[in-house]
């Protein structure tokens, strides 16, 4: 059965679309009027996770037109006319290509986003994907026609299996809302009975950091939130100054400029953050799910986005980023790490691109920089993260005051599944990812020692010095094998016989003296 394919049972798409691929192109072969470079694909760190595809120049031509909404300098190599069948100029080729590809790969906005996924991974990623979601969402309102579809949003946000659609109460046509539907993901383990009912809650929450939902559904493939439509976008919109309606890519890879936040911002936006956060960890309902993208700003106010996500077992945006930490391991904790990237992000204007950072520059504000460190430096991410109790009496965030959260009661019946997507789904399954890692890293980092040169060293003159003492104790065993025949065969031709070493008789030895 394909990844992309879905259980019978589950209704979940098992494929992670935020587990890495490396790509190696392992040969170039000449076929009839062009070159095939043969390119070796690995998902994760599994290593029968892989297979082969060919892709012609062509092909990362037309990759890279694509990527140029991106406003990256990418370092494609350029088009040759004549001379290009020459086989240096293809070995030349093919290592600017892995080049090229490589730094590809190593941008995590680019490495999940879904033109590269299919150029290097296309029977897993169909290009319907978006008429498909439509399907469904056409299929629900045809049992609630109070709903109709103005248009989609195409590739507004970077989770490939998520869609939005522009659409409105067909009484009220000036009411702009936003609906986005989404596939269950690697993580759910819920009922699709229990899904529904958590998913009809969401519009019962009513908290002054969390974004309002006005409707919410599932079926047995996926589900769906509606929420007021927000002109200004998210907090990534904001802080990179971009319209929410463009490309993902062209509004977050490489933005012309950037917002600048100063401390009361951060103190602000930073505490009602972490008021929601712990408003959800109090109610037993997992998130997980915190990054600027689902951060909407209204005015000084910050309100969570996609409570849903958690229920229909979507992986975190930084999952891989965790997985390299065995110490985080619970929603809580990825909070918290999450946390520590957007107050980074409102800092520093851009993204925190790797899974820790222990260099601060002394211009961030003291208290800045020490919520920073406590959350983000490698030490942190091995001793333990602290909790959002503990930012919330932080001195950057104690003396800020918010709302008080209004009352909610969570339905009895829905505890135990939410418990259970919680443990069995995100939980569980992060933990087996990290034991995977820490056991490939545990083998990895033996085979390097293995071959270092080092050890190479340490082998070879180990290898000599037995050389040599086999040597000598067989030289040593030659000589004393050739002694002990030495002295057989000398004894042997100076032994007389009986006769001639019998003693003389007492007659003999008188006729000698006479």
């Amino acid at each position: 059965m394909s990844l992309f394919e879905k259980t019978k049972s589950s209704g979940k798409v098992l494929l992670d679309d935020t587990t890495p691929l490396q790509c190696v192109i392992e040969a170039a072969q000449n076929v009839e009027t062009h070159i095939d470079y043969v390119m070796k694909v690995q998902r994760g760190i599994a290593a029968e996770k892989t297979w082969q595809i060919n892709r012609r120049y062509s092909d990362f031509v037309a990759l890279h037109e694509f990527l140029k909404i991106t406003n990256l300098e990418l370092p494609l190599p350029p088009k040759k006319v004549f001379g290009n069948m020459d086989r240096e100029f293809i070995a030349e080729r093919q290592q600017s290509l892995q080049q090229y590809l490589s730094l590809i790969l190593s941008h995590h906005l680019l490495a999940t986003s879904f033109i590269v996924k299919r150029f290097l991974d296309p029977s897993n990623y169909p290009a319907n994907l978006q008429e498909v979601a439509l399907q469904h969402v056409s299929m629900f309102f045809r049992s609630e026609p109070y709903w109709e579809v103005v248009e989609p949003f195409r590739d507004i946000g970077w989770r490939i299996r998520k869609s939005y659609f522009l659409i409105r109460p067909k009484d009220q046509p000036k009411v702009r809302q936003i609906l986005a539907w989404s596939d269950f993901g690697p993580d759910k383990v819920m009922e699709d009975k229990d899904i529904l009912q958590a998913m009809k809650v969401l519009p019962t929450i009513q908290h002054p950091y969390i974004y309002p939902v006005t409707f919410a559904s599932a079926n047995e493939t996926g589900g769906f939130a509606i929420r007021t439509y927000h002109a200004t976008g998210t907090l990534r919109d904001f802080i990179c100054k971009a319209k929410p309606k463009h490309h993902y890519l062209r509004k977050y890879c490489h933005p012309k400029s950037y917002t600048a936040f100063n401390m009361m911002n951060i103190k602000t936006y930073g505490r009602q953050i972490l008021e929601a956060l712990k408003f959800l960890h109090e109610k037993g309902i997992p998130y997980g799910h915190l990054h600027t993208g689902n951060v909407i700003l209204e005015g000084n106010t910050c309100r969570l986005l996609d409570v849903e996500n958690s229920m229909l077992g979507l992986p975190s945006y930084y999952r891989d980023f965790i997985v390299q930490h065995k110490k985080i391991n619970t929603t809580e904790q990825i909070d918290v790490y999450s946390f520590g990237h957007i107050i980074f992000e409102m800092v520093f204007g851009m993204p925190l691109n790797k899974h820790f950072k222990d260099d601060f520059p002394h211009t961030v504000p003291s208290p800045i920089k020490s919520v920073l460190e406590s959350i983000l430096t490698s030490e942190s991410c091995k001793s333990g993260l602290p909790s959002v109790d503990d930012l919330i009496a932080d001195p950057l965030f104690s003396d800020v005051s918010v709302a008080s959260a209004p009352q909610f009661r969570l339905s009895s019946k829905l505890k135990e599944p939410l418990k259970m997507a919680k443990e069995n789904g995100v939980e569980k399954r992060l933990k087996a990812d990290q034991k995977q890692l820490a056991s490939w890293r545990r083998a990895s980092k033996a085979h390097a020692h293995h071959n270092s040169e080092e050890e190479k060293k340490k082998r070879k003159k180990a290898s000599a010095k037995k050389r040599m003492s086999e040597q000598q104790l067989s030289v040593t065993d030659s000589q004393t094998n050739g002694a002990t025949n030495g002295a057989t065969n000398g004894t042997a031709s100076g032994v007389s016989s009986p006769s001639s070493t019998a003693p003389s008789s007492p007659s003999s030895e008188a006729s000698a003296k006479t």
